[in-house]
């Protein structure tokens, strides 16, 4: 079997380790449009159970990730007039830069085997005419996928806040959420560490803060001077650090979720970001990529037929992150409305800011929520239970 994979970020590069792994014979290459370690990003986050996947999936990799990567397990906010939350020994997280995560996936995969070619851009799957099955792990901007945006049905939604990916020589202790009212509006941001000297820092706002703060027709570096005024709290005397567009302006963004009617056509198929996008206030994407590849090998070697095998894995992985998508939906609303949220005391802010994914939240005055939205999140799954007790019963 030949295959060819398009992109060389996670997906991509996780699916051929794990096919090495089953079947060293397989010709697999991978095919990136870029130099060798000149991606962009700061870090990315990751939790317990994905580490315990990657384990299983390949020890090798998942103990270099682990031994690269830094350890949270409390988070912070700060809200209003330097009030501050705390809650410690809470979930397990972990952040590890993403240059550093696709240097160690890269190496990983030319020891198996696996043949990376770089500054190689691939824009029609014909140029793969030999290859057996065609894998479009080139991301959110997929051209692959566009070129029959039409059979996939693809469809692209963005979201209505503001939003900048920025790093910082800050390190974080906790996963630190930081809220700051303006004349204009509220502006917040989520700051982690990726390593022992730098931190991600994202800034977030509603396009009516943004616009209100001037941030709309602002340099890159007077952008970043008026966010260090706004988060000088938490960043104490640090900078953040843009990535330098060569026009010099910001690099603000919506966020866009992406979702797809299939996944396959052909023996072409969608990877990670290609097939689908999650909002990145749940810190999901990297699990989610390399989840895909994961679900694509094991679908791959449990179906003779490539139709099939494609077949399953589109089945099998929709079911799965269907969950996570639904979460990542209520998150991104929870901070679209951010407002309805702000008037509540510090603790009460901070309890529902964990709760965010929660389907009943929106529907829900706050307050009430806070004092009573635990127990009725259970009554469903309660009344579940009882009718199946009863069923068992009769």
């Amino acid at each position: 079997m030949k295959i060819a994979c398009v992109g060389g970020g996670p997906a991509s590069l996780y699916l051929s380790i794990l096919v090495k792994r089953a079947n060293p014979a397989v010709d697999i290459a991978v095919y990136e449009r870029n130099p060798a370690g000149s991606t962009y990003g700061w870090g990315v986050t990751y939790w317990d159970e994905l580490l315990g996947n990657l384990y299983v999936a390949d020890p090798e990799s998942a103990r270099t990730i682990s031994e690269s990567s830094v350890r949270w397990d409390s988070w912070v906010a700060y809200i209003r007039h330097r009030a501050t939350v705390t809650a410690k020994d809470s979930d397990v997280g972990y952040g590890i830069g993403r240059h550093e995560l696709l240097a160690i996936l890269a190496e990983r995969a030319l020891s198996l085997g696996v043949r990376i070619e770089y500054e190689h851009e691939i824009t029609d799957e014909r140029e793969l005419a030999d290859a057996d099955l065609i894998v479009a792990g080139d991301g959110v901007n997929s051209v692959l996928r566009e070129r029959h945006a039409t059979h996939f049905g693809t469809e692209v939604t963005a979201g209505r806040d503001k939003y900048m990916w920025l790093g910082t020589t800050k390190v974080f202790d906790a996963f630190t959420f930081a809220f700051t009212e303006t004349e204009h509006g509220w502006i917040w941001c989520y700051g982690y560490r990726y390593s022992n000297d730098h931190s991600t820092c994202v800034i977030e706002c509603s396009p009516e803060t943004w616009k209100g703060l001037g941030l709309h027709q602002t340099s890159e570096a007077d952008s970043l001077a008026l966010l260090e005024k706004l988060f000088a709290d938490i960043l104490d005397g640090h900078p953040l650090i843009g990535r330098g567009q060569a026009d010099g302006s910001a690099h603000w963004l919506n966020f866009r979720t992406v979702t797809n009617r299939t996944w396959h056509r052909g023996n072409l198929v969608l990877l990670g970001d290609a097939a689908h996008t999650t909002h990145y206030s749940i810190g999901a994407g990297t699990a989610l990529a390399l989840g895909d590849a994961a679900y694509l090998v094991q679908a791959l070697y449990r179906e003779s037929r490539l139709e099939s095998a494609l077949a399953r894995y589109e089945r099998k992985r929709r079911s799965a992150i269907r969950p996570v998508q639904r979460a990542a939906r209520y998150s991104a609303r929870w901070y679209e409305n951010l407002p309805r949220y702000m008037e509540l005391s510090p603790l009460e802010m901070f309890t529902l800011l964990g709760r965010r994914q929660s389907r009943l939240l929106p529907h829900v005055p706050p307050r009430l929520y806070y004092r009573v939205g635990h127990a009725i999140e259970q009554i469903p799954s309660l009344l579940t239970f009882k009718r199946r007790a009863g069923s068992k019963a009769a």
